[in-house]
């Protein structure tokens, strides 16, 4: 890597040039793991996803040809069209019904469309024809519905542009951008298919796709839509990276890694954002910085499948061994010249470091918390689910510096959980609200009691209450807080209905009707933090009310009320004290 440069970029030291660098170190580093033809990269490792070696091999291919695309990098770019050639004369499996030929289609399509010049428009005609052929699969193969839906869109764009199946990829076009509009739910967030499934797909799917066709098809109309909803999105969004650059240790597809850059990018160069340019550059440079910083590329140059270095437990059954190179997505920044405000401007501070925040995000129910001493950002979540990826989805809170216990582990271990009478799940979770310091949600148990919680925060400190009904007099109940690393500091200390020595777990049992149990939490990187009784206290209030009052004097009321015999949280109106 070029050295650091802290006058243009006093937060990370990067550059354009580091991010040009990385991108070569990585398209170098693959080349040898291509097929004699060039048409797969099987990337070594001893794991297979669940669609095949062939369909990895073809992944290795469309995620790396993406990244080739980004940079421009014509020797690179001749190597991928010797591989096209090959590809599309028989070796790719074809595109089927919800089949992963279809996501990597829609990589080999964008990047023709960018960089039709260099690599589409000097290849034999034959080639075309057959490549045309292939991809136009993808517009009458089924999707999954979810961000799949997407990929027609891209490919259908491509398509469109070089006269091939014109009328047909309208249509397809036009029904899949339709799809994706009952899954959006206002501010900027879509959920990524049927349900509340909130994470980065927002970013590198739902927002990535549709306004990259309206900009690279100079549709005004379009890109207005899109445009905004993504200037609207990148608001919270910038609020999910640490100051340390890392981003959020929550959703599915985690070994992406620096993919989450990709909405910052996009912003600057459809010109729909709300970011400075410092401060797009400074967040996208600190999470490419984050992960090569902490061992994601390995001792070959190669993205291992894992976090920082391999981790399977951030893995799905379609992860391969060239899943990680949708990271690829992250070099779009590059596609903006050298003399852009983007890498022209200085660095300017994220919005952790600016100070102390805690802000609603409201279709996801989400309370985001995070503290300029630390650089830490945690996530509440009281209104996003995916049961095919818990605990991803599932827990009470993530942050930056954490991850979620895995399923595998024994459940009275799960962090961020309440677990009654041996109960761990939380599914088909209901959000009931979030305001400008609180979040609440209530989910079900499968003995027939329901869980209501709700969440008050403020600086690092956090107050948790839990109303538990419907379950036996007697039941135990567990509640867990963060399961932090070594360099981290993580509190949990009863205050009502619970005992415990203030580590990780306090426990109570249930009475003879709804019982509340409340503790307060807290997550710090501070070495010498203040006690966490002396800012917070909490007050009870009859047998189901609490009194949350800071230590800045600042009082907050909350009740639990039952109507139509279920338990809800509502908050009550905050009065200064």
């Amino acid at each position: 890597m070029p050295p650091e440069d802290r006058t243009l970029s006093p937060y990370t030291g990067y550059t354009r040039a580091h991010w040009e660098a990385a991108a070569d170190s990585l398209l170098a580093a693959v080349e040898p793991y291509a097929t004699a033809d060039g048409a797969l990269y099987q990337l070594p490792g001893d794991r297979t996803s669940w669609s095949g070696r062939l369909s990895d091999g073809l992944e290795g291919y469309a995620r790396t040809l993406l990244l080739a695309a980004f940079r421009r990098d014509e020797k690179a770019l001749a190597r991928y069209a010797d591989g096209l050639a090959a590809g599309v004369s028989g070796v790719w499996p074809r595109i089927e019904d919800r089949s992963q030929p279809l996501v990597e289609a829609a990589s080999i399509a964008f990047a023709l469309r960018l960089t039709r010049p260099l690599l589409w428009d000097r290849l034999d005609d034959s080639v075309r024809q057959r490549a045309a052929a292939w991809l136009g699969d993808a517009l009458t193969a089924e999707p999954w519905p979810c961000n799949w839906e997407l990929f027609p869109v891209t490919v259908g764009g491509f398509l469109e542009e070089i006269g091939h199946e014109q009328e047909l990829a309208r249509r397809v076009i036009e029904h899949r951008l339709d799809r994706i509009e009952q899954w959006y739910l206002g501010e900027g967030w879509y959920t990524d298919g049927d349900g509340r499934k909130f994470d980065y797909y927002n970013g590198w799917a739902m927002h990535l796709y549709p306004v990259l066709h309206a900009w690279l098809a100079n549709d005004e109309r379009l890109l207005e839509l899109y445009g905004g909803r993504l200037s609207r999105h990148l608001e919270d969004y910038a609020r999910l990276f640490g100051g340390d650059g890392a981003p959020l240790h929550q959703g599915r597809s985690l070994t992406y890694r620096f993919a989450t850059t990709v909405p910052l990018w996009l912003g600057a160069l459809t010109g729909r954002t709300p970011l400075s340019p410092g401060e797009t550059r400074r967040l996208a440079s600190g999470a490419l910085k984050y992960f090569l910083d902490r061992g994601a590329v390995d001792d070959r140059g190669l993205l291992s499948l894992g976090w920082h270095g391999p981790d399977s437990a951030v893995l799905q059954g379609y992860s391969g061994p060239a899943s990680p190179y949708w990271a690829s997505k992250g070099f779009l920044g590059l596609l903006l010249p050298p003399d852009h405000e983007v890498w022209t401007a200085t660095e300017e501070a994220a919005p952790v470091e600016r100070g102390d925040d805690v802000r609603p995000m409201g279709p996801p129910n989400w309370l985001l918390q995070s503290t300029s001493s630390d650089g830490i950002v945690r996530l509440h979540n009281h209104g996003s689910e995916d049961v095919r990826y818990d605990p991803f989805y599932t827990r009470l809170a993530y942050s930056t510096v954490t991850a979620p216990v895995p399923l595998a582990e024994p459940p009275e271990s799960y962090d961020n959980s309440v677990i009654v009478g041996g109960d761990a799940s939380r599914t088909d979770i209901e959000p009931l609200g979030v305001g400008e310091d609180w979040a609440a949600s209530r989910h079900p148990l499968a003995s027939g009691a329901e869980v209501t919680s709700l969440v008050v925060a403020n600086g690092a400190a956090e107050v948790r209450a839990h109303l538990v009904a419907g379950a036996a007099p007697g039941t135990e109940v567990r509640v867990t807080g963060w399961a932090p690393p070594a360099d981290q500091r993580a509190e949990l200390l009863p205050v009502h209905g619970l005992s415990g020595s203030g580590g990780s777990v306090v426990t109570g049992v249930t009475g003879d009707g709804p019982t509340l149990f409340v503790a307060l939490a807290r997550l710090t990187g501070e070495p010498e933090p203040l006690p966490l009784q002396d800012l917070v206290s909490v007050e009870m209030q009859g047998e189901h009310g609490l009194g949350v009052r800071w230590a800045s004097g600042a009082v907050r009321h909350f009740v639990f009320t039952a109507s139509d015999g279920r338990s809800s949280a509502s908050s009550w109106s905050v009065t200064p004290r």
